[in-house]
């Protein structure tokens, strides 16, 4: 079909351009006729603008016109003009000029789309993943993708800058699976071998240290097969960095560069560094995370000095056994009904809390007193002290959860974002907040299988005053490791890595992996180190949920063209999918 190749797009149009001969081509917007006049809003990925078709200016065009329907693609050819008084449409840039068709070609037709082709459309996500193709019309997805685009150019642009060489690591790799699953990519040349997806370059890009490459960075896809959230895909990307003769500052000096450039290019807001930093341990007892959202002030306090010497046996026994008491103040909350706290107890309950102990605090003429069904058993000092602590005053409400450490923060920093939600403290205009979390645990102990768990990776290096603990008391060794915080997501994480084979070695004999199953999955690593590996450092980047932070949505799929469902699933491929037996026997794969 012969159409003419565009003067403009459909965003471009400007009063400037009044009494110009100009070509546009798009997809039908919206179509109204009014009295024999027809107006047409074509769009494209650039914008939306009003065409014309009048049977006095050109009636052939007008004609052709009266078959048109949503979502047909057509080229129009005409005259830009002012838009008659009082026709303005402010909203739109280029809502100041229409353009006199007097020539129209349908290029494609379309059937009825089963959702409106507009932004506020209120259909099931699902819908919408079946039919993608059309979901990307909409503009606000379109400006996602270009907003991820941008992304991508100022990241590669800075690394460029500052000396980073981009190198490609195989997507075909040896599997050796350290906490999420591996998807296998079975062989046809080598039967019963397989290689796997990569977690991550996490092995190449050390293995690059190694060969003197000493500043990488790679945007590049990873693939874990594990149960997913909204912020959580199959297959994601990573913005991957590693260096090498760095310590923990040169890495955070080289990112936070990278940040403040991108808050500057895509937000337009000054970073100002160094950020915060906050330790894993004071994260935990004041926020009850390890990646603290702190655009609010509700910040959690640590009660044990207040009731080191209780005689409530639930305070006790939580001290007594090396866990915490741990509160937090929600201002001007103390009208709150048994109703409302009984729904809040049930709340911490859903996530492993015995109970909740709530107090009222209330004034009694001389100053506050403490009222709740616990009272009986806090002495008059403890109830001094608490609030005192707690900067509590008339009309505010306290909650105290005690039990193990972590499990207890971590529940009471679930409260704390629930009030949060509940007392509106984050605004939609809420600065928002970047910081480093630092000294992680070196490993974590899971009770179901009764053996130590690398929290980040094995191959981070431990502190270097705790390298001796390793064999005798793993759980008190902390990590040269680090995360970065936005807005209570981890965005990136890394570490300063183990670059000497005989640390490694300690590392996988303190994890409970044998000497012949490290030769068999990390052998080559092993060696590699044998040669000469460089002290080194880096980080990774959950590139799509950053984007998804910077775009202001609340899922990942939102800022990826082509995403799956929460249970891994493309609606609109219907993948995965099954295969043929001819298929099956070439791989040597029989499915039971």
């Amino acid at each position: 079909m012969q159409f003419k190749t565009r003067t403009h797009n459909c965003g471009e149009l400007r009063e400037k351009n009044i009494g110009e001969n100009v070509v546009i081509n798009g997809w039908v917007d919206r179509r109204r006729d009014l009295g024999g006049v027809i107006f047409i809003d074509i769009r494209d990925r650039y914008g939306i603008t009003q065409v014309v078709f009048e049977p006095t200016f050109n009636s052939q065009a007008h004609s052709d016109a009266k078959d048109l329907r949503s979502e047909f693609v057509i080229s129009v050819e005409g005259v830009v003009r002012k838009r008659p008084a009082d026709t303005d449409n402010p909203e739109l840039p280029t809502g100041h000029i229409d353009v006199m068709v007097n020539n129209l070609i349908i290029l494609n037709e379309a059937e009825t789309p089963p959702f409106q082709i507009k932004n506020d459309i209120d259909v099931h996500e699902d819908l919408r993943l079946k039919y993608r193709y059309l979901d990307l019309r909409r503009s606000k997805l379109q400006k996602n993708l270009l907003l991820r685009h941008k992304m991508y150019q100022v990241v590669r642009k800075y690394f460029d800058d500052n000396n980073f060489a981009e190198i490609e690591t195989p997507v075909l790799m040896k599997s050796t699976p350290e906490g999420a699953r591996d998807y296998l990519v079975p062989s046809r040349l080598h039967k019963g071998k397989f290689y796997a997806l990569p977690q991550s370059p996490q092995q190449y890009k050390q293995l690059l240290m190694v060969a003197g490459m000493d500043r990488y960075f790679q945007i590049v896809k990873c693939f874990r097969d594990e149960d997913l959230r909204a912020d959580r895909q199959p297959e994601f990307t990573q913005i991957d960095v590693e260096m090498s003769f760095v310590d923990q500052e040169d890495v955070f000096n080289t990112v936070e560069g990278l940040m403040k450039k991108l808050f500057a290019e895509i937000w337009n807001k000054e970073l100002k560094t160094p950020l915060l930093r906050l330790t894993f341990n004071e994260a935990m007892e004041k926020y009850g995370s390890d990646k603290p959202d702190i655009r609010f002030n509700l910040e959690m306090k640590t009660l044990n000095s207040v009731f080191n010497n209780t005689g409530f046996k639930v305070f006790k026994d939580a001290i007594d056994n090396d866990g915490i008491v741990t509160g937090l103040l929600a201002s001007g909350c103390g009208d709150y009904t048994r109703n409302q706290l009984d729904v809040l107890t049930d709340f911490v309950k859903g996530y492993g809390a015995k109970g909740l102990i709530w107090i009222r605090v209330k004034n009694n003429g001389s100053g506050s007193e403490l009222e709740s069904p616990t009272m009986k058993f806090f002495t008059d000092e403890e109830k001094k002290n608490l609030i005192e602590v707690l900067g509590a005053k008339a009309g505010d409400l306290i909650f105290i959860l005690s039990g193990p450490k972590l499990k207890t923060l971590n529940t009471m920093g679930v409260l704390r974002l629930e009030m949060a939600e509940r007392l509106n403290l984050i605004k939609e205009d809420s600065e928002p907040k970047l910081l480093w979390v630092t000294d992680f645990p070196l490993f974590e102990w899971d009770e179901e299988t009764k053996r130590y768990y690398a929290m980040h990776h094995p191959f981070t290096s431990p502190r270097f005053e705790d390298a001796p603990l390793m064999e005798t008391d793993p759980g008190k060794v902390k990590a040269r490791a680090y995360d970065l915080v936005l807005n209570g997501n981890e965005i990136a994480g890394g570490s300063i890595r183990i670059h000497n084979s005989e640390l490694q070695a300690k590392m996988f004999k303190a994890l409970g992996i044998s000497e012949e199953e490290v030769q068999q999955k990390f052998g080559f690593l092993m060696n590699a180190f044998k040669y000469g590996a460089p002290p080194h450092g880096g980080i990774a980047f959950g590139f799509d949920r950053m984007a998804m932070i910077f775009a202001g949505e609340n899922s990942i799929r939102d800022v990826i063209a082509f995403p799956k469902t929460a249970s891994a699933v493309s609606l609109m491929d219907d993948s995965p999918s099954n295969i043929s037996e001819e298929q099956l026997r070439e791989l040597h794969i029989k499915v039971r």
